[in-house]
């Protein structure tokens, strides 16, 4: 296992690289990473990382968009860096134009209509919960939904059949930032930073100043330090999908990698 930064050190990359050269370029997206998506998707089970044979880890953020989405954007942009925004629908209409905004730079997933637990919800209702921001994600962006992460990581069977059914790809996470337990910035990027590895999915919200000034001044120079490329998760599972072993032995075959 890496031996992890310390909050010091990550400090110290922040003070001396905040504001200096991008993170190498992860490219444009690849053309196979919708195929691999679907391909995924067909196994039906929940997804928590990716493989282990290059450099990138796969950064997310949920339940926006928000007021904080256009300076998120703005980072990530000037760091040259992807990623993922699980959008929740009800937002969509609130800050228009913002989730075109995101297509622009990052991928964008279902994340329900209003953000409640679907393993407590009958499953017609948990269906329309999704269906009804697929749709309405596809009609801001053009492009049809093929990702999704439950609400609060909560899944059970009945969830996840839902998702089978819909053909989507249930996204998980085995690196969380503990941004909505209300870790303050720092906390948040020693979370995220601590044991990082290649494959990664992490775990972040949007909404949250902390973890927009975390991203800024301490994950994203930190990524730099430790080699590591932030990519949308089309990416990432176009060039370093999880084996099926991986796939299937799910959060604790992350763990083992």
């Amino acid at each position: 296992m890496r031996a992890a930064p310390t909050v010091l050190a990550v400090l110290a990359v922040a003070v001396g690289a905040a504001t200096a050269a991008a993170l190498p370029s992860p490219g444009p997206y690849s053309t196979h990473g919708t195929a691999e998506i679907e391909r995924l998707a067909r196994f039906g089970l929940p997804l928590f990382c990716g493989g282990l044979r290059g450099r990138d880890v796969a950064l997310t953020f949920d339940d926006g968009p928000g007021p904080y989405t256009p300076l998120a954007l703005r980072i990530l942009r000037r760091a040259e860096a992807q990623a993922t925004f699980f959008v929740v629908g009800r937002n969509i209409a609130r800050f228009p134009g913002d989730l075109r905004a995101e297509t622009r730079l990052a991928v964008v997933g279902d994340h329900t209509w209003d953000h409640l637990d679907l393993a407590l919800m009958p499953p017609a209702s948990a269906m329309s919960q999704i269906e009804r921001t697929a749709v309405a994600e596809q009609a801001a962006t053009g492009r049809r939904t093929i990702l999704f992460r439950p609400p609060y990581g909560a899944r059970d069977a009945a969830v996840d059949a839902i998702v089978r059914r819909l053909g989507l790809l249930e996204v998980v996470w085995d690196v969380s930032s503990a941004d909505s337990a209300g870790a303050n910035w720092i906390q948040i990027a020693a979370n995220v930073t601590r044991h990082l590895r290649p494959g990664d999915i992490v775990l972040m919200h949007e909404n949250r100043g902390q973890t927009i000034r975390a991203l800024r001044y301490l994950i994203l120079p930190a990524l730099q330090r430790l080699r590591l490329v932030p990519v949308s998760l089309e990416t990432l599972l176009a060039v370093d999908p999880p084996s099926t072993t991986l796939l299937r032995a799910g959060y604790s075959g992350c763990l083992r990698r």
